[in-house]
């Protein structure tokens, strides 16, 4: 079973980051909800576009490894160690910030995975497994010649792209339900539920 699995806002949550950062400047009310979706539409509503790019870069770079992983996602990595299934991260990133200093936002996310994603020293995702993309084409290009029989995503436009490979199943991890009838596809709204369908998945393949 191979499983390939999207980084930012799939695997990665940076909802306590972006709140913790923005309180930090003072450009949001305290009382704001502490996702990155309120600060983002709080920093538009108030003119402030150009700060909230320079803040991505910041988040992304320099505050990278104080960003978590969403509440289930390491049990499912180590469940599907145990029973041997090759787990793939497949994602789009740039490899700079469009603003701001010139952070390689690659290699901070690939020393966040190489810091938090592992099991008492034992890597959940191998090195080899770990794809960074420029474009979105060149990841969905990556999902289709690395064979995965599963990808998990958070934005329903990359499951239904057309060149999406026909024969990998699309899950949408949707934790908010914002994109709830968007396609065809599994939706799920955590990890704990991303476990429970590989286990019966795992249970019918059997």
């Amino acid at each position: 079973m191979r499983i390939g699995i999207d980084f930012d806002n799939t695997l990665v949550s940076y909802d306590a980051l972006f709140h913790k950062v923005a309180i930090e400047r003072d450009v949001v009310p305290a009382g704001l909800r502490q996702t990155k979706l309120a600060v983002r539409e709080h920093l538009r509503r108030t003119g402030r576009e150009d700060l909230w790019t320079e803040m991505q870069g910041h988040v992304y770079g320099a505050r990278m490894d104080e960003a978590a992983a969403y509440p289930g996602a390491i049990e499912f990595l180590n469940w599907a160690a145990r029973q041997g299934a090759t787990v793939l991260i497949i994602s789009h990133k740039t490899r700079h910030p469009f603003a701001g200093p010139r952070h390689d936002l690659h290699a901070a996310a690939r020393s966040w995975v190489e810091r938090h994603l592992n099991d008492r020293g034992q890597a959940l995702v191998r090195p080899e497994h770990v794809y960074f993309e420029l474009t979105q084409e060149e990841k969905l290009a990556r999902i289709s010649t690395s064979g995965c029989g599963y990808y998990v995503d958070d934005l329903p436009e990359v499951l239904l792209a057309p060149s999406f490979p026909a024969g990998t199943r699309g899950i949408l991890f949707d934790p908010h339900a914002h994109h709830a009838g968007a396609g065809s596809f599994e939706a799920m709204r955590s990890w704990q539920d991303i476990l429970s369908y590989f286990q019966r998945e795992c249970r019918s393949i059997r």
